[in-house]
């Protein structure tokens, strides 16, 4: 990479010497001091009245029971149902097949 000056590449990169000149910038004055206060905070909150949450109930009713499920009946759905869908499935895929042969037939004759 060149530098925009006529100094070697790392002499641009370099930090500057310390014994040499000031750039003419003047010295940074001290910051001033704010004749306000600083910021004192919120106010204070009133506490809320003892009793200001609705009443709860201490011992909620124990949760039912959930019905009995039949595994096999559960099985023997699911089955069904993967076959209804492969089925589904292959009738689209011939239809598409079909489609397809049909449209080539037409661009190639």
């Amino acid at each position: 990479m060149t530098s925009p000056t006529s100094e070697p590449d790392d002499a641009y990169w370099q930090r500057p010497d310390p014994a040499a000149e000031p750039l003419g910038r003047p010295e940074p004055d001290e910051p001033q001091q704010r004749a306000e206060p600083p910021y004192p905070g919120p106010p204070r909150t009133d506490p809320p009245a003892p009793h200001w949450r609705p009443p709860t109930i201490a011992h909620p009713p124990p949760p039912r029971a959930l019905p009995g499920q039949d595994i096999d009946a559960l099985d023997e759905a699911e089955g069904s149902a993967r076959t209804v869908t492969y089925g589904i499935g292959l009738v689209a895929g011939a239809v598409a097949i079909i489609l397809m042969c049909l449209l080539c037939a037409r661009v190639f004759f």
